[in-house]
């Protein structure tokens, strides 16, 4: 009877909270003197109305289903990595490094070898705010912040200089050749391999999560470190695996980035998605499908938003306060829940 009360309860709240984002994303359409009907047939259209549209959708979700998986890890073991945007220009330029400096190295290997280095290279480069939160109780999230602004404007100094297109004089690489690119998988879209690469590493973080002893260990630490030490779990050990694998599934999603959609590496090559990616694993609350699911779902606000302006006038900006709405309702619904069960207890 209880469980059948909390589905009826969740499913209450999730009605609520659908019904107050409609309410007011229509209010802000209005206030743009647009019509709310118009917009959603628009939005939608953006959608699902050509195949390329829709293969959209999965290309945006991408790096953001990658990075989210990261930060959801890191956040499950209590360790608040912050670091994804900098984990991510971390793979990017490891791959570009691997794809543009072995060129005798056969093509499929050569993408197998430069996701493998990006992934090594992102974890390493979490693992410096791990050893500091470990070592010397120094905060991770003031560290990972830090590292996020080295690496970008290493990245800045680094197309300007040894990785720079020789034959150019634009701040950016030479182009990766067709050999190492990740190829499309479906004809007239931009829907790649890397997508079916980020299902996999989904379903293996779940799994890893879920259904084994490690992932056991790493949640048991993210809820109490103490407890967790006094029932033998390597606590240590645990928050240097979670953010090694943090930084590597984050500098994968810049591999994949680099080899799949730029093919070159350029300033400003995330799109901010490692900052998304900590909205995202937060409000998907850390569960592994959950942060697939959400980042489709802001992926496909993203697509349809942008058909909205583009014919409608829109800004496209009134996704992002949607979707700052919809974390505020998610928060609101918690700490409400958290509230009544104190006060009962």
């Amino acid at each position: 009877m209880t469980a059948l009360t909390n589905r009826k309860q969740t499913l209450l709240d999730v009605l609520t909270i659908c019904l107050l984002t409609l309410v007011i994303s229509a209010l802000l359409i209005l206030a743009c003197k647009a019509s709310p009907v118009e917009a959603a047939s628009l939005f939608v259209k953006g959608i699902f109305g050509t195949k390329a549209s829709f293969a959209e959708i999965f290309v945006k979700a991408c790096p953001l289903i990658l990075t989210g998986l990261g930060c959801a890890v890191a956040f499950r073991t209590g360790f608040f990595n912050i670091g994804a945007e900098g984990q991510f220009y971390v793979g990017a330029i490891s791959a570009t490094l691997v794809a543009l400096g072995l060129p005798q190295v056969p093509g499929v290997v050569r993408i197998v070898l430069c996701m493998v280095v990006a992934f090594v290279c992102g974890g390493i480069w979490a693992l410096i705010a791990a050893v500091f939160k470990t070592r010397f109780n120094i905060s991770e999230i003031i560290v990972t912040i830090m590292l996020n602004y080295i690496v970008i404007n290493f990245l800045g100094y680094a197309v300007r200089s040894f990785l720079m297109d020789p034959a150019g004089n634009v701040p950016q690489s030479a182009k990766i050749d067709q050999a190492a690119q990740l190829p499309n998988l479906i004809t007239s879209t931009r829907f790649h391999a890397g997508i079916v690469l980020a299902f996999v590493l989904a379903a293996v973080v779940w799994f890893l999560m879920e259904k084994t002893t490690v992932g056991y260990e790493l949640k048991a630490v993210g809820l109490n470190q103490r407890a967790a030490a006094c029932n033998g779990v390597p606590v240590v050990r645990s928050i240097i695996f979670s953010a090694f694998l943090s930084g590597g599934l984050a500098a994968i999603a810049g591999s994949i980035e680099v080899l799949a959609i730029q093919k070159k590496l350029m300033e400003g090559i995330s799109g901010d998605c490692g900052y998304t990616a900590v909205l995202i694993a937060l409000v998907a609350f850390n569960r592994p499908l959950g942060v697939v699911a959400v980042a489709i779902l802001y992926a496909a606000m993203e697509v349809g938003a942008s058909s909205m302006q583009r014919q409608l006038g829109v800004p496209s900006a009134i996704v992002s306060i949607i979707i700052g709405v919809v974390v505020v309702l998610i928060l609101a619904k918690e700490l409400l829940r958290w509230y009544n069960l104190r006060k009962k207890g």
